[in-house]
């Protein structure tokens, strides 16, 4: 092969020269995202710390983004669409929970270091991640007096308490379809938390102990993918505190590990797992 013939099969010089920003710097926004760290401290640790609690925020919003997109769809009656976002967001959950990597293997010392610049800040606090709870149907009015001196996000969150949770309308569908959800629990107050009822769990015993290819029984399996995800997220998030704090108070005034160890006990959408022992 020729000198020229060789040089004709290089890839072209992309194009390089722009009036203003770039095409990519327009759409991603990077010079915003790089430009929002503020460390408080001298510790090389706290942007670590600073940085994978930024992208924490980033990957709830995308998961929020998804579960809404599930919970409209459902409304909708489809089935499809809504397992589809789901699995999405399952792919997030595991890409939200490698996470806590960076932060998992933090000695008190280390964490200490840099522990005063958080001051009263705490990751309860997060209302993005607070809106995951409410659509989990993890729902607390009292969880936005944070909140109150910012009127558009308590408004976003006072929005999603009184909306019904995810798991609300994945039962509102299986009325819809002839399974008997009781009246009570179709007719609850969405406002508050979601309380187990026999009578769903005999709905997922009976989908479950029929045609695992029926969609509903898959709805069910994407919906149990996600809760097993929450829950790993639960315990790793107390694993890493208990490594780097002990059994401390914690920031914000939270019970810290106490509290993250009460979380870590109970499981989202309840009986899809208590309706396994009767299958």
């Amino acid at each position: 092969m020729s000198h020229e013939a060789h040089e004709s099969n290089e890839p072209e010089t992309p194009y390089l020269d722009f009036a203003g920003t770039t095409p990519y710097e327009d759409y991603i926004q990077a010079d915003v995202l790089t430009h929002l760290q503020h460390t408080r401290s001298d510790d090389p640790g706290e942007m670590v710390f600073l940085v994978t609690t930024q992208v924490m925020e980033l990957w709830f919003t995308v998961i929020v983004h998804e579960w809404e997109t599930a919970s409209r769809a459902l409304r909708g009656d489809d089935v499809p669409t809504a397992v589809a976002a789901l699995k999405r967001s399952v792919r997030e959950l595991d890409a939200l929970n490698a996470s806590w990597r960076p932060l998992g293997q933090l000695t008190p010392a280390q964490f200490n270091s840099y522990r005063a610049a958080l001051g009263e800040g705490s990751g309860f606090q997060s209302a993005m991640y607070r809106r995951m709870e409410f659509l989990l149907g993890e729902k607390s009015s009292s969880m936005l007096v944070p909140h109150r001196g910012a009127p558009r996000v308590y408004a976003e969150l006072e929005k999603a308490l009184e909306e019904p949770s995810l798991y609300d309308e994945v039962l509102r569908l299986l009325a819809r379809r002839g399974h008997a959800v009781p009246e009570a629990v179709l007719k609850r107050d969405v406002a508050q938390k979601y309380v187990p009822s026999p009578e769903v769990e005999a709905v997922w015993t009976a989908l479950y102990a029929g045609d695992e290819g029926d969609e509903l029984a898959r709805l069910g399996e994407a919906l149990t993918d996600v809760a097993e995800l929450v829950w790993r997220w639960r315990n790793d998030h107390l694993v890493a505190t208990r490594r780097a704090m002990g059994a401390k108070t914690g920031t914000g005034g939270s019970a810290g590990v106490a509290w993250l160890e009460k979380r870590a006990q109970k499981n989202v959408f309840p009986e899809l797992w208590t309706a396994r022992s009767h299958v």
